[in-house]
């Protein structure tokens, strides 16, 4: 995405092109802890239920992750293209992902807390509760998404949009940010932004968010 000449600068982020593409389909238990997975086309990989601590993806293609109760803390994402991810629970703690794009799927409750995020997009995905909990995003974008909640406690957002996406609820407490913008974001049906102050919003949203920051604030509207 370009800069922008108003004042907050737009994320920064390249679509990951991995080329050169070995087709792998893992079978049961193939996929181990620590292991790297690098150059591959993956059909389906399914990590449903199982304990993968410190699994790395590298400069690849997966047009199916099934991670459903799956244990992926420390998880290392890199130039890689996740076409569709499904995760009614999304076990990825203290992950790293850099390059990065998710361009489908649905995600209950989202584990996120403690990683680092630099350079990724979620586009067109469905996503439930999300934990950022101490989280650092950098270039991150949320395009055509629905967020049900985010918590941002302690969190850092440095070049953060959200273009298209609706949300619901934003909570958390010493978030810092920088360069988020909320501009082309759905907030018609917003019930709290408390983790996002000093974002940026277009002069259209402030009537209907006017209510919303008024009562954030302490005022009372008679």
């Amino acid at each position: 995405m370009a800069r922008r000449t108003d004042g907050t600068d737009a994320p920064r982020t390249t679509v990951p092109s991995p080329s050169d593409l070995e087709p792998w389909t893992p079978g049961p238990g193939e996929v181990l802890s620590g292991d790297r997975i690098e150059g591959k086309r993956i059909v389906v990989l399914d990590l449903a239920g199982e304990r993968l601590p410190d699994v790395e993806l590298e400069e690849s293609v997966v047009e199916t992750l099934r991670a459903g109760d799956a244990d992926l803390r420390g998880l290392r994402v890199r130039d890689t293209v996740v076409e569709e991810l499904d995760a009614p629970v999304l076990r990825v703690s203290s992950s790293t992902w850099r390059d990065v794009r998710v361009t489908g799927g649905r995600v209950g409750s989202a584990e996120l807390y403690d990683s680092g995020l630099n350079g990724v997009e979620f586009v067109g995905m469905k996503l439930g509760f999300v934990n950022l909990r101490g989280a650092t995003l950098t270039d991150v974008v949320f395009r055509d998404c629905v967020v049900d909640e985010l918590d941002l406690a302690d969190a850092k957002l440095l070049r953060v949009a959200f273009p298209g996406t609706r949300i619901r609820a934003v909570e958390g407490t010493n978030t810092r940010i920088e360069h988020v913008d909320l501009r082309e974001a759905d907030l018609d049906r917003v019930e709290r932004l408390e983790g996002l102050r000093g974002a940026t919003i277009g002069t259209d949203q402030l009537s209907t968010l006017a209510p919303l920051l008024a009562a954030q604030a302490g005022y009372r509207v008679d």
